[in-house]
């Protein structure tokens, strides 16, 4: 799997998670749905969802997710709110700070150990995605996607929340990240000195696994997803 990391820095964009205008120095909090409905069909034989949801996504915006019923084995795609809410949250702040997952820690922080006990695990469907890289001493966003150009997948967990006010029901979700200290392409992200941290990139090969992981074989599937020396970046003006 190749990956093309392209200059974005021109591309200053609005950030919920502060009200501002500024470049994206946090991973991973933005990127950009997929709207490639053939794709979608061949890789999991389902369509979008047909409601309108943005491209440009952050923190708090809709994006299709996959998921697959652990009794029936259907698999679905709809819409998920970004940053995981998890049940018991009295509001929906929280998914400010939930939209990323630590793999190393899911199974024990307070707002994903019950989604990964009850296996809710899924796949972002996206194109692209943003991260800061600082080689030039400055800040630069920048955008990383798959050489052929194709959509891609990346793990999450999701959960359900009930709206106390009207009891609407919302699905989200957090992005599974791992170490990227010793990736000798996205280790180049982020300050120096910080650790490196990359998305859990999943293989096509791999979906079904993902979906239908167990809680006794996830950790194991995410380690071997998470050795990304086969994607190779290259970098575009």
């Amino acid at each position: 799997m190749q990956i093309v990391c392209t200059n974005a820095a021109s591309q200053r964009q609005q950030n919920p998670l502060n009200g501002s205008l500024c470049n994206i120095e946090i991973m991973c909090t933005n990127f950009t749905s997929t709207k490639k409905s053939d794709w979608v069909k061949a890789n999991f034989n389902v369509d979008l969802p047909e409601q309108e949801y943005p491209t440009d996504v952050f923190p708090s915006y809709p994006s299709p997710i996959v998921l697959q019923s652990h009794t029936t084995g259907r698999v679905a795609c709809g819409l998920a709110r970004f940053g995981l809410i998890p049940k018991w949250a009295k509001d929906d702040k929280i998914s400010r700070h939930t939209y990323n997952a630590r793999t190393e820690t899911v199974k024990e922080k307070p707002s994903y150990r019950q989604a990964w006990k009850s296996r809710q695990y899924g796949l972002v469907l996206l194109d692209s995605f943003y991260e800061p890289c600082y080689e030039t001493g400055k800040s630069v966003k920048t955008r990383i996607q798959l050489e052929s150009g194709l959509p891609f997948a990346i793990a999450c967990l999701w959960d359900k929340w009930t709206q106390p006010q009207t009891g609407e029901i919302v699905v989200s979700f957090s992005m599974l990240t791992v170490n990227a200290d010793a990736h000798p392409v996205m280790n180049r992200f982020h300050k120096a000195g910080d650790e490196k941290r990359t998305p859990v990139v999943v293989p096509e090969s791999k979906y079904s696994d993902w979906l239908a992981a167990t809680q006794s074989n996830a950790a194991d599937l995410i380690a071997s997803m998470a050795d990304l020396k086969e994607i190779q970046l290259v970098v575009g003006s």
